[in-house]
């Protein structure tokens, strides 16, 4: 079931009907796991219930269970009224750890993969940018890059990391190219279309930062190789920190 949403294929014939109880559990330790690669930072509203059943493939009752589980562990917080919902109140709770071990170690082979794709084709991305971007994309990149720079919180850097990079994407002219960018953050980011910002590291942003200026630069002079050698390393930043969160798990310690 969620391994599709990971592994992009159907779900192994070996594999045993999935009860309830093990969807709960699976989705519970996801959003763990999510929040504590900074997926959803404090402060930030999680998806909506139904939102949820989409992007995991699960039941709302599952959604239903799990987030309340969270709640229960003190992660999450529910407001109600017209602005309210399930908002991140920690990115880190006594159950994180083993949530973060269940979730990435049995994938860990294909994280690594999907790590090595991403790098490959978010490269392809940026050198077509660089070829067929027209003013007006330069112009969103620009945008997106100065509110990056002058972002005081890690929401806001994140926002804006994500505007540049779709940016980028609309340069090459040709949706597909950006439905493939998303699916593989998708992939990466356990089901949810949004980058890992750790828990606000300033050193990621300052890297983050360099590489947008960089990447904005060799676009916007139509240098192609120069603007995926940028990219590939650049999108490592995301990779580096999920292997981060989960090497200080495996050694006992909390991120």
């Amino acid at each position: 079931m969620l391994d599709r949403v990971l592994l992009g294929g159907n779900a192994s014939s070996a594999l045993r009907p999935v009860r309830v109880a093990s969807a709960v559990d699976e989705v519970s330790d996801r959003l763990l796991t999510a929040i504590a690669v900074g997926d959803f930072l404090p402060g930030e509203r999680l998806p909506a219930e139904r939102e949820l059943t989409t992007l995991l493939h699960v039941s709302r009752p599952t959604v239903r269970e799990a987030v309340a589980r969270l709640q229960a562990l003190g992660v999450i917080e529910i407001r109600r009224g017209r602005n309210g919902g399930a908002f991140v109140r920690d990115s880190w709770s006594a159950s994180s750890g083993a949530a973060v071990r269940r979730t990435l170690l049995p994938r860990w082979e294909e994280f690594e993969q999907l790590f090595d794709l991403r790098g490959l084709v978010e490269g392809m991305v940026a050198a077509t940018a660089a070829r067929r971007r027209r003013p007006e994309d330069l112009e969103r990149m620009r945008e997106a890059l100065a509110a990056h720079l002058a972002a005081g919180t890690p929401r806001e850097e994140q926002a804006a990391d994500s505007a540049f990079h779709q940016a980028v994407c609309a340069a090459t002219r040709n949706p597909q190219i950006a439905l493939l960018s998303r699916d593989l953050l998708t992939r990466i980011s356990l089901g949810f279309p949004i980058e890992p910002w750790g828990k606000g590291e300033r050193s990621h942003h300052h890297r983050a930062g360099q590489g947008h200026t960089a990447l904005y630069e060799a676009v916007a002079a139509g240098e192609p190789e120069r603007a995926e050698e940028i990219a590939r390393e650049h999108f490592m930043i995301s990779a580096e920190m999920i292997r981060d969160v989960l090497a200080r798990v495996r050694d006992g310690e909390s991120p």
